[in-house]
């Protein structure tokens, strides 16, 4: 028999790419004896990115949420892993360094063995924490490079990012193609390179089915050098997800691999225990359409786990740019011909924002640009005539540098605004923070936690943890679950006002209303400028931003900071000028 082949379980991902929540610390315990009894896993990507915001929404306390999860996988000697995204860290926009170290710590003693880091634009100074705190916790440190397809994009280019993560001090190697779109033979030729150069180094295969590619990726990795390969289990395999172990298995089987047999009883335990979950109350959150693969994701580029919320953009935004169309003019489009319309967009407009990596966040700022784009020339006005502040922030080099150069009418659009690039380390921006949640925690009479981890909770995740302990998310998680059990319209209804010079902005989708990040809402008569942004409607994993397409001032607001949303609701009037 050949050489071995390890698989790891991702399940945290499984639930994030199928939808929009994750089974409850009940359910998590329930599965894990059946996971370990499949015999076939020598890791379980347990919790990270989204996951604890997950459990904070439901109303529990993601820290119990961790350890009990991992705590039958420790006990079983399979090693546990986590997802953080760098200068994000296990949220969607930067952390501060001390916060970013404690999360290591927290991690650690919580029963967390391995960490996956990666940063969406592959810069090492991004990665260079990571790396350093995880190993000073105690952690296996995997470096994680952000695989997708462009001329730019090449072995050499990717070899320069292993190279710098090595000297770092970094373990392992995770290929992370979240979109699907790496082609086999180029991955192959990576993980090559860095088994001839570094042998003692651990590679990693993580490829969503997207597209089509990632089965031939997982054979040409495997050929190549790989040592584990990232599987689901059914029914949360394939479509936008990942593919069933059970195929892998036979596939590298088949090809002369070393590759542990797969206990069948256990795994329909499992896939019964899922599909109970889907059918207790996950399902209700998952979008069908992330049961398919689509060929048309390989020349966008774009990740699977997008087509849910991209699809209610385009819903939000069709009507809105066949209006515009018929001013002008020209011919509708259907939603279908909007789709299609949206993936060629973003297709031209990628170089031309130096192809940062379609990964959280920057996928949703390269689709918001594109997307503003079509509305803008439907309306007869120029590409690139409404930029939201924080896709400016990656343009402008404040979440880490670009990997390719910026296009030529970018870059003077950027000087027409008055904007400056920046150079320095994005983490300089970011002052430590860990102190004042202290002082919040200890003026609130709130207890640290066990190793710090409710201090670690507040500081990383400071809205909704704050949501949790005021018992606010609970309520808001039981009124959400009975709404979509129900099939009630609670969607915010507003007085039809004929006046033409009132226009009503819709939130794009389900999720919680942010006018910023930090600071707070609008006033009612605030001015309002066309390409402003104005709010924000956060889900677990993303956010969509919605962009002033007028100006005028506020004319009334009917909803507040924070407030769960629906798709369709009116947010805000503005009066135009």
């Amino acid at each position: 028999m050949g050489r071995k082949i390890k698989f790891c379980l991702v399940y945290r991902d499984m639930w994030q790419s199928a939808g929009k929540y994750v089974p409850r610390i009940d359910q998590l315990k329930e599965v894990a004896p059946a996971i370990i009894e499949m015999g076939c896993f020598s890791r379980i990507e347990t919790n990270g990115g989204a996951f604890e915001q997950v459990n904070l929404l439901y109303g529990e306390n993601p820290n119990k949420a961790v350890r009990e999860w991992t705590k039958p996988f420790n006990e079983a000697g399979i090693q546990t892993m986590m997802l953080e995204r760098a200068l994000n860290g296990l949220r969607m926009y930067p952390v501060p360094a001390d916060v970013r170290q404690l999360m290591y710590k927290v991690k650690k003693a919580q029963g967390v063995d391995v960490v996956r880091s990666f940063c969406g634009l592959n810069d090492t100074r991004n990665l260079e924490l990571s790396v350093k705190y995880a190993k000073e916790a105690g952690m296996i440190s995997q470096g994680a490079l952000s695989i997708t397809h462009s001329k730019i994009h090449t072995v050499e280019y990717y070899m320069k990012v292993v190279d710098k993560l090595v000297e770092f001090g970094a373990d392992e190697i995770g290929l992370k193609d979240m979109a699907g779109v790496g082609r086999p033979v180029t991955l192959g030729k990576l993980t090559k390179a860095i088994k001839d150069k570094y042998p003692h180094i651990i590679v990693q295969y993580h490829g969503h089915c997207g597209p089509g590619f990632s089965p031939a990726s997982m054979l040409e990795v495997a050929r190549n050098g790989a040592d584990i390969i990232d599987v689901a289990v059914e029914p949360l395999s394939w479509g936008k997800i990942h593919p069933d172990v059970i195929t892998i298995r036979e596939m590298l089987y088949d090809a002369g691999f070393d590759v542990p047999e797969i206990n069948m009883n256990a795994y329909m335990k499992v896939r019964t225990l899922n599909q109970k979950y889907m059918d207790d109350f996950l399902g209700y959150f998952m979008e069908m359409k992330n049961r398919q693969s689509s060929s048309l994701l390989v020349r966008c580029g774009l990740p699977g786990g997008m087509m849910g919320s991209m699809m209610s953009d385009l819903k939000s935004m069709h009507s809105a740019i066949n209006v515009s169309l018929q001013q002008s003019g020209k011919p509708t489009v259907s939603i279908d011909d909007l789709l299609v319309q949206l993936f060629e967009e973003v297709e031209f407009v990628w170089p031309k924002l130096g192809y940062p990596p379609l990964v959280t966040p920057f996928s949703q700022y390269v689709k918001n640009i594109a997307l503003m784009n079509i509305y803008a020339m439907s309306a007869g006005q120029p590409r690139f005539s409404m930029i939201d502040k924080d896709s400016w922030n990656m343009i402008l080099g404040r979440m880490g540098k670009l990997p390719g150069e910026l296009a030529p009418e970018i870059v003077e659009l950027a000087k027409s605004k008055g904007y400056e690039f920046f150079t320095g380390n994005p983490q300089d921006e970011y002052p430590d923070a860990l102190e004042s949640y202290r002082q919040e925690m200890m003026t609130k009479g709130w207890d640290l936690g066990q190793d710090d981890e409710e201090l670690f909770e507040l500081a990383m995740h400071d809205r909704q943890y704050r949501d949790y302990k005021s018992g606010l998310a609970k309520k808001r998680f039981n009124e959400e679950l009975d709404v979509v059990k129900n099939k009630e319209n609670k969607v915010i209804q507003v007085e039809d006002d004929k006046d033409p010079k009132i226009k009503k902005i819709k939130s794009p989708e389900t999720g919680r209303l942010l006018f910023a990040f930090i600071s707070d809402q609008y006033k009612v008569g605030d001015q309002i400028s066309v390409d402003e942004q104005l709010f924000y409607v956060e889900s677990n994993t993303n956010y969509e931003v919605v962009i002033s397409e007028y100006a005028g001032t506020i004319g009334k607001l009917y909803c507040k900071q924070g407030d769960w949303v629906h798709e369709g609701d009116t947010i805000m009037t503005i009066v135009t000028e």
